[in-house]
């Protein structure tokens, strides 16, 4: 690595490789340097020291998360994890650092990850495979071009609000955080768009249905239901907050042109039930759910937010 002040760390469990292979090959196509343990490190090196060397001197830390990060509760990753948020202790917090990547469909609110990973919004690249619009994100970052979000694609994003100031009233907050997620989405459906003109179509299977079977509706792919927001404050007061922001979002994206948005009334009976995404894709008849959580701590306000994919 000719220079680890400018590089990008990826962080793996070893099962993840490949994908992380896939993510590491397209940065460095695009001239970024990467620090991949399985051509950094040589015969003979002290592969521990080396890779906290790597960790304390890379520009950014991206943490790859997976079904096999979830089954190892133990692993080096970790260490390495822990490693990169020690670091981001003595950081701004406007200094873009830590950029999660999903590589299957583990979701943020069950995965095992470090709360502040969940601080930033995350990006999903299945398998690795990698958008231009990710890696045009990254050299962004990289060149201190500050984003208002920490990653490229459908993931999640955190908003943090002091809760105690005056300044702003809770229907102000609402309308903000819409305006803002409405943004992200319009991102996400984009990049999506491009990588579903880029993924090969799978082939028809040569199977006649019965006569009598009507034919299944299409589900267009510019089409999203919000869910009601989970209130996971440790006292569980912000329920209020959690269904407004909800219902703010849904009031925002129906005035988005070509997106079809499942009315408050359908996607709040969901509230509270732990359905498998495809399942509630399916019922609802969309392609997308945005699901989020509120989460009060202290003085602070956290707000998560997650754009899912119904279909793969």
């Amino acid at each position: 690595m000719t220079n680890p002040g400018k590089a990008v760390f990826l962080s793996y469990a070893s099962q993840d490789a490949e994908a992380a292979q896939n993510l590491c090959n397209a940065l460095r196509a695009a001239g970024i340097e990467v620090w991949f343990d399985q051509s950094e490190l040589r015969g003979g090196d002290a592969w521990d020291h080396k890779i906290r060397r790597e960790i304390r001197d890379c520009a950014l830390f991206i943490p790859i998360v997976s079904h096999h990060t979830q089954e190892r509760l133990e692993g080096y990753f970790r260490r390495e994890w822990k490693l990169a948020i020690d670091r981001t202790l003595d950081m701004a917090e406007q200094k873009p650092f830590l950029v999660p990547v999903v590589v299957d469909g583990t979701r943020d609110q069950e995965a095992f990850v470090p709360d502040a990973f969940r601080a930033v919004q995350w990006t999903r690249l299945p398998a690795g495979e990698t958008p231009p619009a990710f890696v045009e994100h990254v050299q962004r970052l990289l060149s201190a071009e500050l984003s208002p979000f920490n990653s490229a694609s459908g993931g999640t994003s955190a908003i943090r609000e002091p809760i105690s100031s005056t300044r702003r009233s809770t229907p102000v907050l609402l309308a903000i955080v819409a305006v803002v997620v409405c943004g992200a989405l319009a991102y996400f459906m984009a990049d999506r768009s491009w990588l579903s003109k880029h993924t090969p179509a799978e082939k028809p299977v040569a199977a006649a249905a019965p006569a009598s079977t009507p034919a299944m509706p299409t589900i267009p792919e510019r089409s999203v239901a919000v869910l009601p927001f989970v209130d996971m404050s440790e006292k569980r007061d912000q329920e209020y907050l959690s269904d407004g922001l909800s219902e703010e979002l849904i009031d925002k994206l129906t005035n988005a042109a070509d997106l079809k948005v499942i009315a408050r009334t359908s996607s709040f009976q969901f509230k509270g039930k732990n359905e498998d995404i495809r399942t509630i894709g399916q019922r609802l008849g969309v392609a997308n759910l945005l699901e989020g959580s509120v989460r009060k701590s202290g003085n602070a306000l956290r707000i998560t937010v997650q754009l899912a994919a119904c279909r793969t």
